[in-house]
């Protein structure tokens, strides 16, 4: 029988070594796991935070909503227990004085067509200045982009005074208003999802017979559901709570008031502030838009993500 040799003697000795240096190599150090743990800990400590930060003021408000309208000022943020506690009161007063159920029917109809028509017509638009090119279609774009970063002080008064001089001082001349300051966003917005849709769809159903209309309502628009949902959740929110626009151009004497000038309309003069009956009609505004969104948060990364892909 022949002897091994040195080579053959040698080989186990060097995979031997290999497989300690491989192992050691992959076996993570405990610094390392110290500082994934350590990084992880300050995530969820921030997250945390920031929950507490969001959901304080909604808590703050639902926890004086049942307190005496007295004790809030001194004790804003004890628990409505005992003498502080006054039920259902709050809420109450604040619908017997603020008319609530009828502002509550205007604001959901402002919010419910506004949003139909924006997210309707800025579609559209935002499919024809994408798939047309043009000097007019770049035009329109940079001038709709422009108009979302123009302050709306600027152009309270030339609002208010087209507003009256077209006798839009009612709900339905709101929807053309809301229309105009909404559009700039959301046709950016659909613009950037437009860009990521495969023009061959669009040229395989004009091969089949499909018009450029028949395209957009049967192709393009499906398609354009995630971001339809993302731009109607922002839409809804603004309109929901915004005040100083209907406060300017509907005002306080007609019988179109919205929610958030109702309430304000509880902030009396010489400081006679209902604070209780105002913390109860916010906890009921809030209810609606937050359920809403609960519903459809998911759509709104899903859809902004989309729409940024070739943006």
């Amino acid at each position: 029988m022949s002897e091994p040799s040195i080579s053959t003697i040698a080989e186990p000795v060097v995979d031997s070594e290999k497989a300690t240096r491989g192992s050691a190599a992959t076996t993570p150090e405990p610094s390392q796991g110290n500082h994934n743990r350590a990084a992880k800990i300050l995530i969820y400590a921030v997250l945390i935070i920031l929950t507490g930060v969001f959901i304080g003021p909604l808590l703050f408000i639902l926890m004086n909503s049942f307190k005496n309208r007295l004790y809030i000022s001194d004790s804003p943020f004890a628990l409505p227990t005992g003498e502080l506690f006054a039920g259902l009161t709050n809420y109450v007063e604040g619908l017997v004085v603020t008319g609530f159920f009828s502002a509550f029917g205007w604001s959901a109809f402002i919010t419910v067509f506004s949003v139909i028509i924006i997210t309707f017509f800025a579609s559209m638009t935002a499919y024809y200045i994408t798939r047309v090119k043009g000097w007019w279609t770049n035009l329109i774009y940079l001038v709709l982009v422009f108009s979302m970063v123009v302050p709306f002080q600027m152009v309270m008064f030339p609002t208010v005074k087209i507003a009256d001089t077209l006798h839009l001082a009612n709900p339905v001349g709101m929807l053309v208003l809301y229309l105009g300051f909404g559009a700039g966003l959301s046709v950016f917005i659909f613009s950037g999802f437009v860009k990521s849709i495969p023009k061959d769809v669009e040229e395989a159903a004009m091969i089949d017979g499909c018009g450029p209309l028949k395209n957009y309502f049967l192709v393009v628009y499906p398609m354009l559901k995630p971001v339809r949902i993302t731009v109607a959740i922002l839409m809804a929110m603004w309109v929901w709570n915004d005040y100083l626009l209907p406060y300017l151009v509907i005002g306080l004497s007609t019988e179109y008031k919205t929610i958030p000038v109702v309430v304000q309309q509880l902030v009396g003069s010489h400081g006679s502030n209902d604070m209780g009956a105002m913390m109860a009609m916010l906890v009921l505004a809030i209810i609606p838009i937050v359920v809403f969104y609960l519903f459809s948060q998911k759509y709104i990364i899903e859809g902004v993500v989309a729409g940024a892909v070739k943006g």
